[in-house]
């Protein structure tokens, strides 16, 4: 281990285009997809045949053949064979949390260079059978003689044969991450426009992203699509009115297929290492990752599904010795317009400050033009586990290109946040010699 910590570079990243589940990638596994990004990014970097000290990312939907997920990716690049694969899954944080690990070890002298990724596709979602003819299956197995297989399905009845598809509800509440979020919705008073207005941005920065040519080096072409399939170019804030309401039907409803992240399908992935082993590779260092951040909370006493990034920030900030004004560029996950607005009067709250974050004053707002400058989750769509890596190698990007400090904020299921602060070259070249 070093004795000093090392400053850990963020060589860049890239993903796939996204694409609305059951659409262009309905044939490609979560496998086929990393894959794909991974050797992106071997092109990118001219990795190939590279030895990488780490790849560890996952995916959230998965089937029981995706244990080895990581490790079956990296066999199917171009990368040496001797570079391991790592598989973990933290929900919606997965890739963010896999480069926060590879960041340590580099910090710490353990590894050079690493590579976190994530893929979800629910096109190619595990379809089980009840527990009880799962049990029959297995039992199947065991049996040698064909009499002996036949009794096996004894009294089997129709009602067990009932394909059940994977449950998207929080397994301690039985509600969805849509129906929390109205729930949140109601409690910080988010209005119907206020989400649609949100979501209209969105879209309107990704596509202007792609316009000015941004997305260019960030975009691998998979499987003949170039571009994320769920963007609108021609999105209209009267056509979003429109739309009716997709998790409560009353008339307290506010959230709509607009202003929720679509199911998604993609993968993403990004390049960390040091800077001697970036400098050997004649490789630049587009930005520093300086810190990162778990939290979590009761959500299932009331506290909010995804408001758990309130605190990771908070204890982030704490750490970093700075304010949540000090950033030139923030990226907060738009998992719903709902949970971002949520977020940003959280911080803003002197109630929900003291409660909830121990804070004697608000954090305060943030410098709206600030956020998400690029697009996000609502107009690029939310394959779980890859959305880390995609801000991840975002906010590098703006880095490199314009300098400063940005803050990144991710909400998971299961009441958890992830945070990170990147911080330019220059801006750490600078500090350094400060």
């Amino acid at each position: 281990m070093a004795e000093t910590l090392r400053r850990v570079g963020i060589v860049g990243g890239v993903r796939t285009p996204f694409c609305r589940s059951n659409t262009l990638y309905a044939d490609l596994s979560n496998l086929d997809l990393m894959t794909a990004a991974l050797n992106g990014l071997v092109e990118k970097y001219h990795l190939k045949g590279a030895h990488i000290d780490e790849v560890v990312g996952g995916a959230v939907v998965t089937h029981s053949k995706d244990w080895n997920l990581a490790r079956e990716a990296v066999l199917g690049t171009k990368l040496a064979p001797s570079t391991p694969g790592i598989t973990m899954q933290q929900a919606c944080g997965t890739s963010l949390q896999a480069a926060a690990g590879i960041g340590a070890k580099i910090a710490t002298g353990e590894i050079e260079c690493g590579i976190a990724a994530g893929s979800d596709t629910t096109s190619d979602a595990p379809i089980v059978f009840s527990k009880k003819f799962s049990s029959r299956l297995i039992q199947l197995q065991q049996q040698k003689t064909a009499l002996d297989k036949l009794r096996v399905f004894k009294g089997l009845s129709p009602r067990e044969l009932a394909p059940q598809p994977p449950d998207v509800a929080e397994p301690r509440t039985g509600l969805t991450m849509g129906q929390h979020c109205e729930l949140m919705a109601r409690e910080w008073k988010i209005a119907r426009q206020e989400q649609d207005r949100f979501a209209f941005e969105s879209h309107r920065k990704g596509a202007e992203a792609y316009r000015s040519g941004y997305m260019d080096d960030l975009i691998v072409p998979t499987a003949g699509v170039f571009r994320d399939n769920n963007l609108r170019e021609d999105i209209s804030l009267d056509k979003l009115a429109t739309l009716k309401t997709a998790f409560d039907k009353t008339d307290k409803g506010t959230l709509t297929a607009a202003n929720s992240t679509p199911m998604t399908d993609g993968a993403a992935c990004v390049l960390l290492a040091s800077e001697e082993w970036a400098a050997k590779r004649g490789l630049a260092i587009q930005s520093y990752l300086s810190y990162t951040q778990t939290s979590a909370n009761n959500f299932v006493a009331g506290e909010g599904l995804l408001m758990a990034p309130t605190i990771a920030v908070s204890k982030i900030l704490d750490r970093a010795h700075l304010t949540l004004q000090d950033f030139d560029f923030y990226e907060i996950h738009e998992a719903f317009a709902a949970q971002v607005l949520a977020t940003l009067k959280a911080w803003e709250d002197p109630a929900y400050c003291k409660s909830h974050l121990g804070k004697d004053e608000p954090l305060g707002s943030i410098d709206r033009a600030k956020l998400n400058v690029k697009g996000s989750s609502l107009a690029f769509g939310h394959p779980f586990a890859a959305t880390g890596a995609r801000v991840l190698a975002n906010l590098s990007k703006l880095l490199a290109d314009n300098g400063g400090r940005g803050l990144i904020s991710i909400c998971t299921a299961g009441g958890m946040g992830v945070a990170a602060i990147l911080e330019s070259a220059t801006r750490a070249e600078a500090r350094a010699a400060a």
